[in-house]
């Protein structure tokens, strides 16, 4: 039987960080230091012994002081590791949502019946479907999906604000403890979503270039269409590792 694999967000939170700020070469400068201060036994032993052990207590405290860094960065990132997380997921859950809402013109069949989580759930799951029935299109049939509602100027200042929060985060003070998997996919996810914007740009040349506006806006469609489904895998693998978060309820 196939043992079953965690989402990467549920395996980071048992991982705790082991690097160091000390150089690896601190320490072999240390061992190259004890072996010639050995060396000289045969000309001082007395000088020798007094080097060793300076050398050894200054490794020892080197050792000592690395320990309680670890500890230290491991202890700050509990208490920020849940709330990069959520950051994380929260803005994927959004370009999840604003990519079906301006580029696929989602609109979910929705019961007011319905108490509010079984609401949610029905727009998730026909979030789901709309994305694994565009994931199978070819780039020219995604074109062909694509909406107008895509190509205004609020979406190119929605998307990149979307780009720069995802640019921020992998900024921010603590971003050096996530995972380098977690990093390349919102470092891609940061390309693609950067990369529509520019295309978004080259659709809208057409307004100010009319005599050759059908360039400017196949140009800008094959591109974007291109950049969604990019950002359609990239967004669907995130979520499958979790990281996909609805904006917190009050009280919640």
């Amino acid at each position: 039987m196939r043992k079953k694999i965690l989402p990467l967000r549920n395996r980071l939170r048992k991982k705790l960080i082991s690097q160091t700020d000390t150089p690896i070469i601190v320490y072999i400068a240390v061992v190259i230091a004890i072996l010639i201060a050995l060396s000289l036994r045969r000309f001082h032993e007395e000088l020798s012994l007094n080097l060793v052990s300076e050398l050894l207590g200054a490794a020892f405290i080197i050792f000592v002081v690395n320990l309680l860094l670890v500890r230290s960065k491991n202890k700050r990132w509990k208490v920020v590791n849940s709330r990069i997380d959520y950051l994380i997921g929260r803005n994927v859950n959004q370009i999840r949502d604003s990519i079906a809402t301006f580029a696929f013109n989602f609109n979910p069949e929705l019961s007011e019946k319905d108490p509010h989580p079984i609401i949610l759930e029905a727009i998730r799951k026909q979030r789901d479907d709309l994305f694994e029935e565009m994931k199978q299109l070819s780039e020219d049939e995604i074109v062909g999906q694509l909406s107008d509602k895509l190509f205004t100027d609020d979406q190119l200042k929605y998307f990149s604000q979307r780009a720069d929060d995802l640019w921020s985060i992998l900024n921010m003070k603590y971003s050096e403890y996530l995972a380098p998997e977690l990093v390349s996919l919102l470092m891609d996810l940061h390309i693609q979503i950067n990369d529509l914007c520019a295309h978004i740009r080259s659709f809208n040349k057409s307004r100010w270039f009319i005599e050759d506006s059908f360039f400017y806006q196949e140009t800008g469609k094959k591109g974007a269409a291109y950049n969604v489904r990019e950002i359609l895998k990239l967004v669907t693998r995130l979520k499958e590792e979790g990281y996909s978060e609805v904006p917190r309820l009050i009280g919640k």
